[in-house]
Order: C-alpha cells, then structure tokens, then sequence
C-alpha cells in the first residue's frame, strides 16, 4: 500500500516531463542499490526526511527528523523512458534485543515533498532545466526528542547518514 502511494505520487508529479517531453518515468524501490555507486551515466540524488518507525517485536514507535532516502536515476533517450531506483534507509528499535532494521513510514506530505524535490533534480540532471530555489520543507508528525542514535540508524552503520545537516 505504501509503495503505491509513492508511485502515485510520482506518476503525478512526472506527468508535465511526458507532455513536454514525451518521457514516461517509473519509480521502483530496490533496497541493494549503493548510495554513493549509482550504474554509469546514472544520477544520485540522497536526501533526509521525517518519518516514523514501528517495532515488529515490541509495537514501540518513533519518529526520526533524518530517515535517508536514496535515489538513483537515469534517462533512456532512445527509448524516451525513465527510471528512477529508491531505498529508504532504516531504524531499529533501541529497546528490543536483535531489534530487526524497521521500514520507515513517511507522511504523504513529505513523500510529495521527497518527489517534488527528485523530480527538480530530473529536470535539471536529465533535461538542463533550472528551475531556481524552491524551499518547501517537511512537516514533522508527531515529536522527535532526543539525540539521533547511529547504533540503530542503517545510514550511520553504512557510514552515509547526514544527521549533522
């Protein structure tokens, strides 16, 4: 259910790239790709939102200011298609022993924002668009206390996390 709701959200904001330039976009989720290692003549784009994370063990919740989202994409020229590829990084739980690493939910307002932000990067990387500054940020749901904690945080084991932006 949630992985439809980013490809919603996605077709919606890639529509104008199809009309203007008769390129279809799809969005696909693969939680192997290497932040820092997208495939040749593929785009990376990494960014941190807010989220909330649920323990499978112990039902505790929390919410994080800083989940990774990495994105790498590409144009296919010849064929008039794009890809982009998604990992959104996770959290395990600071109570539970063996904590598994949790997906992370994020609000459907900042899903928009994460794909309006993306889709600015694909203008400018695929298309040679500047589109200038566009400062939308992400609504926080809920309250995020506390220090972030790079034990239980999968960027920081893979040394990636930006928690000091």
């Amino acid at each position: 259910m949630a992985l439809e709701l980013w490809r919603s959200i996605f077709g919606g904001k890639t529509e104008e790239l199809e009309e203007e330039y008769g390129d279809s976009w799809r969005i696909e989720f693969d939680d192997s790709i290497e932040p820092e290692k997208p495939a040749q003549d593929w785009f990376k784009y990494i960014r941190g939102a807010f989220a909330r994370f649920q323990c499978s063990k112990c039902k505790k919740t929390w919410p994080s200011r800083r989940v990774l989202v990495v994105f790498h994409f590409h144009l296919n020229k010849r064929e008039k298609k794009g890809t982009v590829k998604a990992r959104r990084f996770q959290q395990k739980c600071r109570r539970c022993q063996e904590a598994k690493m949790e997906e992370p939910t994020f609000d459907p307002d900042n899903i928009e924002v994460l794909l309006e932000k993306l889709v600015e990067k694909i203008r400018f990387r695929c298309y040679r668009e500047n589109l200038g500054k566009n400062n939308r940020g992400f609504r926080p749901v809920g309250r995020s206390v506390g220090p972030h904690e790079s034990a239980h945080c999968e960027a920081c084991l893979r040394g990636i996390c930006r928690k000091a932006e």
